[in-house]
């Protein structure tokens, strides 16, 4: 099938999302787990661990500053499902402000980052990626203290794999899903707010409330 943004957006806003079999497959296909991996967001573990390394680290975090650069990150190995299609309808929804990029910065090197689609309140996590220890887990941590504090209420990971799982993210049934994305769409959030991105800072309102 070929998806226009519309329809994408719409796949969305009634829970399934699209993949492809790999990167060369020019075919897509619509999701719809039976059950659904959610971030909630005020249980987002950080250890004492990763929070030394998001303090000492030296890393700099921007959001959007790179999209097209972490989707290609995303997509950088063996097995992938973001085939040509999926990157040229991600860029899309990004320029018409429905995708955004958190990046995470090693002097000039994009070295980690997270994409989704935004609904409302809703944030649709779609993929990650690390090229340095522990970038993905600082790049999450960012990305669930933004989220929280722009106004957001759901954060959709599509599945739960174990690393998702040790930081936090849950499982629950497609009809739980639904009930919240329902009310999440109808709800105002600006992911590009302003907010203090100081190690500290975000260490401190992701530890004061989860």
């Amino acid at each position: 099938m070929s998806l226009s943004p519309e329809l994408l957006l719409h796949g969305y806003s009634i829970g399934i999302f699209p993949m492809a079999e790999h990167r060369d497959d020019p075919d897509l296909f619509w999701v719809d787990p039976k059950f659904r991996g959610i971030f909630p967001l005020d249980g987002f573990h950080i250890s004492r661990s990763l929070a030394r390394r998001i303090r000492n680290c030296g890393y700099t975090v921007s959001i959007n500053r790179d999209f097209p650069g972490v989707v290609d990150g995303c997509a950088d190995r063996t097995d992938t499902w973001i085939n040509q299609e999926l990157r040229t309808l991600y860029q899309k929804l990004n320029q018409s402000g429905h995708a955004h990029s958190l990046e995470i910065w090693d002097g000039p090197n994009l070295v980690g980052g997270v994409y989704g689609v935004t609904l409302g309140a809703a944030f649709f996590g779609e993929s990650m990626f690390s090229r340095r220890k522990d970038a993905s887990k600082i790049a999450l941590a960012y990305l669930v203290d933004r989220l929280r504090s722009c106004g957001f209420k759901l954060f959709d990971t599509q599945f739960l794999t174990a690393h998702l799982a040790s930081l936090g993210a849950i499982e629950v049934p497609r009809a739980q899903y639904r009930n919240a994305l329902e009310e999440a769409v109808t709800i105002a959030a600006d992911f590009s707010a302003d907010l203090d991105q100081s190690p500290d800072g975000v260490i401190q309102r992701i530890t004061q409330t989860s």
